[in-house]
């Protein structure tokens, strides 16, 4: 697990807009994958259910659950980051991570 750990990190260093990156302890990395596979699972799920032309309350009902999954996933990375990076930036004397992380949650609640 920990080389493929190792293979997604280089690829998003890569690939990432920017150049800042965070180190996740084990636990956190796990939880948050665990998530996303199972988000990623129900979206197959909502692509199975298309090609067999399911009624569309259904395919909604099953939307809505990914979209509550996401709003799952964000909170936690969010307190996540609330607790390790926004708090080292501030004890850096970066302050202009509390503007960071307003822009950040405003984005979120649109």
């Amino acid at each position: 697990m920990e080389e493929k750990r190792q293979s997604l990190e280089g690829t998003e260093k890569e690939t990432a807009c920017c150049c800042r990156t965070k180190h996740r302890d084990d636990e956190e990395y796990r939880g948050l994958m665990n998530r996303l596979k199972r988000i990623e699972g129900q979206i197959r799920g909502i692509q199975g259910m298309v090609e067999e032309d399911r009624y569309c309350v259904d395919i909604l009902t099953q939307v809505m659950a990914v979209q509550s999954a996401l709003n799952s996933f964000n909170k936690e990375l969010l307190s996540n980051h609330i607790k390790t990076c926004v708090v080292r930036d501030i004890q850096d004397g970066n302050h202009g991570a509390v503007d960071e992380l307003c822009g950040t949650i405003q984005k979120l609640m649109k």
